[in-house]
């Protein structure tokens, strides 16, 4: 990165699209070295490389792949692309319409993965017109113009930030020379917070630090620092995602009182509860010691229970801490203590451990308050749009943001390394079916001593297992207060897991990867695996398109009414054969368009395939045999998702389906209720598991019972809130 950020004479990249580019990649899954792959023999770009070099089409495809975007900004690619070339003119070696791919990889990689220091370094190299290795008064004027494009592209109030940057930029030339040399840029940056913010720059976290990022306040707010108001029409001020700490741009920099702890630095402190105060806005509350109203900035709120108190009443009264209504789930600074090398427990430095230290490279352990569930909260930010970000700041707010794992960073194995300890603790899941297996997966290779019961915020598009466990059909918006709540009332209930293989008739036929090895709702051949294939592949193609439930769904609408004109897996029995247990199920006299395999009954988003039945009354579990064939019998078979058996359905086409999901048919062809199932194929077809779809050539397909995970379940809810509902 160092020598390519040098080369950068002529660069046509402003600080726009820099920040343009980081949050296309925030939103991005995709690594550097996998698409580099693509370029290699046998990649699908291999013919747009010549040499070392990547032709400008190439480097289009590249950046759709990297970025997981169909339609990025034609200017931005223009700039980039403009930006290796000159990068290459400047080392003597011009190819006309090529880039250096390794300069690629390297500037691509910094952004990846790169510290706070190094892409300060990389911006010095950027703003450094002249490569000169310095910073003059024409640069620092540039760079200040430029970084109220920015300001204004990120939509934040410019009004007073002109004076704010001259401020800045005065104060990195610590020398007062009238040049920014790259050290004093780098040293200012690390201390600059409207800086960091408008670079993008993710500090370091260390306990008391603000994590900062800019609001819009759509009431009269107030500066904690200065105590004025905080004006404009836009992105007015900085505000703590943790503690809510409200401030100016411009005076970010100045002595800020410090953020919640997150832990204690002693044992002496451990299992003392004391209230964490914060200077908050009290909108005229009444103080809890005295009764009186509290003005405007003159109250203090403690980070845990949320009592608010006038200034000087915070230091009467009791010191206790109860962590409030939430008290269940908070960790409490109190309750986390660092781990020295002589404790039991300490452990080597692994990727999980290093991110459950302190700044100063101390393990923490825990000690949970007694009766208490902590809850351990995994949150996939890139769920639901925007909305996986949103959910973790207000869980970072009303929790201990060392018990919120964003899952972008290091995946579900530091929090799980965390907790490993703990006793009694829940966990809970913020984002879609495919994010709840991947948890799921993650507990079973952790290998735990105790395997903590699993709820679920509905974060995705379908959210069929948070609807069969009564969590809803997806988060819109309630109060998590009263979510939490709900969690801390929740039923454990074990549901079966599924093991599947795919065996193809000829290994050397190239199909589509299988996406898992484990079912967990439901696996399907046919109509709704094709709809799902033809879905998955636009939505690949425009990702933009698909950034809400409502459009998702309406896309899905379409597919489903193309497919019941097309009938694309007609005589779907002619392809197939299925044996329950060893016995073999009479296709020949059904006119199925497609099969389901049901673990949990939920499917596209709320359809009950299986139907409802009542149970008799008279069945013991005991006595159920591994497969029922039989038509009268399955009449009056019911689900269960922890009966160890699947559920396996017939389907007639696109139609049944939309009848079923609106009411106007209870349910599909029952076929079969078993406890292992192998599928054979006579030709390629579309498969789907939990919503992931792909093609698979002629194969055999065995389905058997893994185990059972640990699962919360709600309470029956008696409002008509949409949230509950499908």
């Amino acid at each position: 990165m160092t020598s390519l950020a040098a080369e950068s004479c002529g660069a046509e990249v402003n600080p726009v699209d820099f920040i343009q580019l980081q949050q296309y990649m925030e939103y991005s899954s995709m690594r550097v070295k996998d698409v580099v792959k693509e370029f290699n023999a046998g990649g699908k770009l291999v013919q747009h490389k010549s040499g070392d070099h990547v032709d400008r089409t190439g480097f289009s495809l590249f950046l759709k792949s990297y970025l997981e975007a169909d339609n990025l900004p034609t200017e931005l690619c223009q700039h980039l692309f403009q930006y290796f070339q000159d990068s290459e003119l400047c080392k003597g070696k011009p190819r006309d319409d090529y880039v250096c791919l390794k300069a690629m990889s390297c500037y691509f990689s910094v952004l990846e993965e790169g510290k706070p220091r190094d892409k300060l370094e990389f911006t010095f190299k950027l703003y450094d017109k002249d490569g000169n290795g310095y910073l003059d008064k024409s640069e620092v004027d540039a760079i200040i113009t430029q970084m109220m494009r920015a300001a204004d592209y990120l939509g934040w109030e410019v009004t007073e930030l002109r004076p704010v940057l001259e401020d800045t930029m005065t104060a990195i030339d610590a020398d007062s020379s009238g040049t920014v040399t790259q050290q004093e840029w780098i040293l200012g940056g690390m201390n600059n917070v409207p800086l960091q913010v408008l670079l993008g720059l993710k500090i370091a976290e260390q306990d008391s630090q603000h994590t900062w990022r800019m609001k819009n306040f759509t009431k009269p707010t107030y500066c904690c620092v200065c105590d004025g108001m905080l004006m404009g029409l836009r992105k007015q001020g900085l505000c703590c995602s943790v503690c809510k700490y409200t401030v100016h741009s411009r005076c970010a920099n100045k002595s800020t009182a410090p953020c919640v702890r997150t832990h204690v630095k002693s044992k002496a402190e451990i299992g003392v509860p004391a209230h964490d105060w914060i200077r908050t806005e009290s909108d005229s509350s009444k103080c809890d010691f005295c009764q009186k109203k509290i003005k405007t900035l003159a109250g203090k709120r403690c980070a845990w229970c949320h009592l608010i108190r006038h200034d000087e009443c915070a230091v009467q009264g009791s010191s206790e801490c109860d962590c409030g209504p939430l008290r269940d789930h908070i960790l409490p600074p109190w309750c986390i203590s660092p781990l020295l090398k002589e404790d039991e427990g300490y452990s080597s430095c692994g990727e999980s451990v290093l991110m459950n230290m302190t700044s100063e490279g101390t393990q923490l352990h825990i000690t949970p308050p007694p009766q208490t569930h902590p809850l351990l909260v995994f949150v996939n930010p890139k769920s639901g749009g925007k909305q996986g970000e949103r959910v973790m700041r207000k869980l970072q707010y009303l929790l201990n943001p060392r018990q919120v794992f964003n899952l972008n960073n290091g995946g579900p194995s530091p929090g799980l390394h965390f907790f490993r300890n703990v006793q009694q603790y829940r966990v809970l899941v913020c984002g879609g079916d495919g994010t709840v297996g991947w948890i799921l997966d993650a507990i079973d290779k952790a290998d735990l001593p105790v395997c903590p019961p699993v709820a679920v915020l509905p974060l995705g598009t379908g959210n069929d297992l948070a609807r069969c466990l009564r969590w809803g059909g997806g988060y819109e918006g309630s109060d998590l207060s009263d979510i939490l709540k709900e969690v801390e009332g929740g039923v454990g209930l074990p549901m079966d897991r599924w093991s599947v293989q795919v065996i193809p008739d000829n290994p050397e036929e190239e199909g589509d990867p299988v996406p898992y090895e484990i079912i967990n709702n439901y696996f399907s051949i046919g109509v709704d695996a094709s709809i799902a294939h033809r879905f998955h592949a636009l939505r690949e193609k425009n990702p933009q398109k698909f950034n809400s439930r409502a459009k998702n769904k309406l896309y899905y609408f379409e597919l489903a009414t193309s497919e019941t004109i097309s009938a694309s897996c007609k005589k779907l029995s002619d392809c197939l054969s299925i044996e329950c247990c060893g016995v073999p199920l009479d296709l020949s006299s059904l006119d199925l368009q497609g099969v389901a395999v049901l673990n949990i009954p939920s499917m596209h988003g709320g359809s009950n395939l299986w139907g409802e039945s009542r149970k008799d009354e008279a069945e013991s579990d005991t006595n159920v045999p591994e497969v029922i064939t039989d038509h009268d019998t399955l009449k009056s078979s019911s689900q269960d998702l922890s009966d160890k058996r699947l559920e396996v359905v017939g389907l007639e086409g696109a139609l049944e389906m939309g009848q079923i999901y609106s009411g106007l048919k209870s349910m599909g062809r029952r076929l079969a209720q078993t406890a292992h199932l192998t599928i054979r194929t006579l030709k390629a077809l579309p498969m789907q598991i939990d919503g992931e779809p792909w093609m698979q050539p002629p194969s055999t397909i065995h389905i058997s019972h893994k185990n059972q995970a640990n699962m919360l379940m709600a309470a029956p809810v008696k409002s008509s809130g949409f949230f509950h509902h499908k």
